[in-house]
């Protein structure tokens, strides 16, 4: 541990921010790409970004987009609002038109940092965002010289990002009444309906989302905000962060890290497996987080085909925000027989909940059975009531203690979600589950995608993870279809391994052997590459419209 320097007065994730900067100020705090910034260069970009905005009259309460991919840029903007207390939003880079109009609207936007290949969507709907009025623009220096400059013009009040923080002043803003209350915000991939706001406390994420000091889960929570700097790690310890950051888990982590004083490597580009173990060796990376198989998948072929890699220095190889078949965790296990593997579950609704966690040489079968699991996680019924261990009654996940305090301008979806039971408050988070007769988890998917058929609930994560373990499906998304005599009809949309064309022949008897006759796909419809999310989060309503013209 280190000694000296400030402490945080509140868990808000600016005094928590800079108190650790300035105690670790020489120490590098984040790569992306050729870029490497200290915790002082960090610290001097994010002030420098806060009195720009602030200059602009951005402040406390008002919202601003990050339309950004990986880089320094991305975190500069979310300490620069938290140091005013306003509010950073995650935009999808991957967003048309409408879908943008839609996401600055509900948030009412009023300033966006976006990259230069992003600006003429910026300007294309900006004049139906009557709230957004500033526009900074992080030049591309990948762009084709011959697009020449943004037209910094044709977006709201437009400026460089770089020119910006040259000309701002890069003390550190003095802003008053900064503490717990202060307002974190996280919008839902929306992969099932349209994205949603989840406004958080900050002294509530701080705990809820960002590990409450204690991110190598060894001595529980802080019990003073000062204490997260005495916990300051004395050792090399870097995070490697390969989810986009507009994807809550890559933010949460990358702060937990941040906040004990280690160093944040930020996946940059296309997601090219052999850059990453390659930046795995580089970096010497110690922890690194992938988001499901859509990750898993290239990174085992690509160790297969090109490995194996030197990379003695994984403690810990984790997945979070998508599951993980149990054939390709048992891969990774494989390939790294003296790391630990991490399974870990939550959500934007209720923070992190629980864990899988996998010494070297541990097998725990097929199943995914979160045994760690954050005191306030419940699984209950539709009263609300504790499901009873071992009674297999499938309920849905609830949280109580750390969680949020709404959605963001949607009432009706924050009743749905919001509830008490005996005086505590609790959300869902609409994962559904059941509890075994030792207390813990086993995740069956979200009830919202969850298919009815004959009467049965089937819950597409369930069957997906199975169909991935046969050698010929490289990816599959599962859907229910309408069916006139069982009401919906399960469909398994597969992307299958290069050279491989398999029939319902082949996967049928395959399923049968791991799921019950309901749960077996009754149709499969090969596509060249399964749609997901920048975060690899499944495309339903891709899959849905993918099964259903295959019937036309």
């Amino acid at each position: 541990m280190t000694d000296g320097g400030p402490v945080a007065h509140t868990y808000n994730l600016a005094d928590q921010w800079e108190a650790v900067a300035d105690r670790v100020a020489e120490r590098e705090a984040v790569v992306a790409g050729d870029r490497r910034l200290t915790y002082a260069q960090l610290e001097e970009r994010a002030n420098r970004l806060a009195n720009h905005l602030s200059s602009a009259g951005i402040g406390p309460g008002d919202f601003v987009g990050c339309y950004l991919t990986n880089g320094t840029e991305y975190l500069e903007t979310m300490l620069a609002c938290f140091k005013l207390r306003a509010v950073p939003i995650n935009v999808n880079y991957r967003y048309v038109a409408d879908e943008l109009r839609y996401l600055f609207t509900d948030a009412g936007l009023v300033a966006v940092v976006c990259e230069q290949r992003f600006a003429p969507r910026v300007a294309e709907i900006a004049a139906d965002v009557p709230t957004l009025r500033h526009t900074l623009v992080v030049a591309d220096p990948d762009a084709d010289a011959d697009a020449g400059a943004v037209d910094l013009a044709s977006v709201p009040d437009g400026h460089d990002y770089e020119a910006a923080l040259a000309a701002a002043s890069a003390d550190r803003p003095v802003v008053a009444d900064r503490g717990d209350d202060d307002i974190y915000v996280i919008y839902t991939g929306g992969t099932t309906g349209m994205p949603k706001g989840v406004v958080w406390r900050m002294g509530d994420a701080f705990f809820g989302c960002i590990g409450g000091g204690d991110p190598l889960r060894m001595s529980g929570p802080v019990s003073s905000p000062e204490e997260t700097v005495e916990r300051i790690i004395d050792f090399d310890f870097n995070f490697y962060a390969l989810a986009p950051m507009m994807h809550a888990a890559a933010q949460w982590v990358s702060m937990m890290w941040l906040l004990c004083g280690a160093k944040v490597v930020l996946h940059q580009g296309r997601f090219d497996p052999s850059v990453v173990w390659r930046t795995v060796e580089a970096e010497k990376i110690s922890f690194l987080t992938i988001v499901g198989d859509a990750m898993a998948r290239p990174l085992l072929d690509d160790w297969d085909a090109n490995g194996p890699y030197e990379v003695g220095s994984l403690y810990s190889f984790s997945n979070g925000g998508a599951p993980i078949s149990p054939a390709a965790r048992s891969r990774v296990q494989a390939i790294l027989p003296n790391a630990m593997f991490t399974d870990g579950f939550g959500s934007s609704e209720t923070g992190i909940q629980g864990s899988q966690r996998l010494q070297p040489g541990e097998d725990p079968g097929n199943v995914i059975r979160y045994d760690n699991v954050a005191s306030g996680t419940k699984v209950v019924d539709l009263d609300g009531r504790e499901v009873e261990p071992g009674s297999g009654v499938v309920g849905r996940i609830a949280h109580t203690g750390w969680i949020p305090l709404r959605y963001h301008n949607a009432p009706e979806k924050t009743a749905e979600a919001f509830f008490e039971v005996d005086g505590r408050r609790y959300v869902v988070s609409g994962d559904m589950a059941t509890v075994e007769a030792d207390g813990s988890v086993i995740l069956l998917g979200r009830g919202s995608v969850s298919i009815n058929t004959g009467g049965e609930k089937v819950y597409p994560e369930e069957v997906e993870g199975v169909l991935k373990g046969h050698p010929a499906v490289y990816d599959t998304v599962v859907v229910g279809v309408p069916h006139e005599r069982w009401g919906e009809q399960v469909v398994a949309v597969v992307q299958p391994v290069e050279g491989e064309q398999p029939t319902l022949d082949d996967i049928e008897p395959f399923a049968r052997t791991q799921l019950a006759g309901y749960k077996v796909p009754r149709r499969i419809v090969l596509v060249d590459e399964v749609v997901r999310s920048p975060a690899g989060k499944a495309d339903y309503r891709w899959a849905k419209a993918v099964a259903a013209d295959s019937t036309s």
